[in-house]
């Protein structure tokens, strides 16, 4: 039987605090066990495994993250939207290193088309890039682009890595220019040019 007042939410928002106090791979049933006093057993009547667990945690993150994403975009497009959202992300990663962690996790294809966070982050980004005339495939192409840049730009300052005098606000700043300046000078193929095999 269920221990009273032990929930699936509870247990994924202890979750993700533990992610960001201990590192997103020091998340496990037992160390969350430990965290309630209970019996890793006791766990099993909440979630199915650490599997669903982490599943659990990513879509709660993010959540979180498109939630604070979409506010800094509102009202905005062009390059004022794009510096908000980067931003946005940008503080979300380096605040919450363990959820952002857990935001890049594959979803099953079902799973996130059913997510209301999933849907909603697609229609922020794609909304975003569409302002710069994008279509498809291009969106598909510049969406990867944009998350790759601001991923690993978060993931390098997140660790230490960027051991250069160069102020990192400066570098941030002229990364979104130089991000902004491709969106808008997106090299567009001519209709019927066939991609090269290189």
């Amino acid at each position: 039987m269920p221990r009273a007042g032990l929930t699936a939410g509870r247990l994924v928002a202890a979750a993700a605090d533990l992610a960001d106090e201990a590192g997103y791979e020091n998340v496990t049933l037992s160390a969350l066990a430990r965290r309630f006093n209970v019996r890793d057993a006791s766990l099993y009547a909440h979630v199915r495994g650490l599997h669903d667990l982490r599943v659990r945690m990513a879509l709660l993150a993010g959540g979180e993250m498109i939630d604070r994403m979409a506010a800094a975009v509102a009202g905005r497009t062009g390059k004022e939207a794009l510096a908000a959202f980067a931003g946005a992300y940008r503080a979300y990663a380096l605040t919450h290193p363990g959820r952002y962690a857990a935001t890049q996790i594959r979803l099953d294809r079902s799973l996130a088309t059913d997510s209301p966070a999933m849907r909603r982050t697609a229609e922020v980004i794609y909304g975003l890039l569409r302002a710069y005339g994008l279509d498809e495939p291009d969106l598909t192409d510049a969406v990867r682009l944009l998350r790759s840049t601001l991923h690993g730009y978060c993931s390098l300052e997140s660790a230490g890595a960027f051991g250069a005098p160069r102020d990192l606000e400066a570098s941030w700043d002229r990364a979104v220019e130089a991000l902004d300046v491709t969106l808008r000078n997106w090299p567009r193929r001519q209709a019927g040019r066939p991609r090269s095999g290189r």
